[in-house]
């Protein structure tokens, strides 16, 4: 059974910052894309970032170079820096490791930017 397990979430004020980590299994980290996906109460999930084995990035319109993708293959872990937070990226975070043929989802971790 593939397991995402995330950390790093939490309650920081307006302009702080966060990072986000996500580990599993190297049989699986080696062989997909890793991506951070959110969802706010009553919105639909929406990408954050993605990136690849090669190490190839995209990121969802919003960041605007807020938010940095890494990924650190001796630890099988796939981060997300987010400076500069808004109140506007309240949500849960989850991970995801995915293929052509398969996805794979984290449980979830919230974060909260409030004053």
């Amino acid at each position: 059974q593939v397991q995402l397990v995330e950390s790093g979430g939490g309650l920081v004020q307006p302009g702080g910052s966060l990072r986000l980590s996500c580990a599993t299994s190297g049989s699986i980290f080696s062989s997909y894309s890793m991506g951070w996906y959110r969802q706010a109460p009553g919105k639909q999930r929406e990408l954050v970032a993605t990136i690849t084995t090669g190490g190839h990035t995209n990121y969802g319109d919003f960041v605007k170079g807020r938010f940095t993708i890494s990924r650190d293959n001796t630890k099988n872990t796939v981060y997300l820096q987010m400076n500069n937070l808004k109140t506007d990226d309240t949500a849960v975070y989850y991970c995801k490791a995915f293929s052509i043929w398969y996805n794979y989802w984290g449980q979830g971790t919230q974060v909260t930017v409030s004053s």
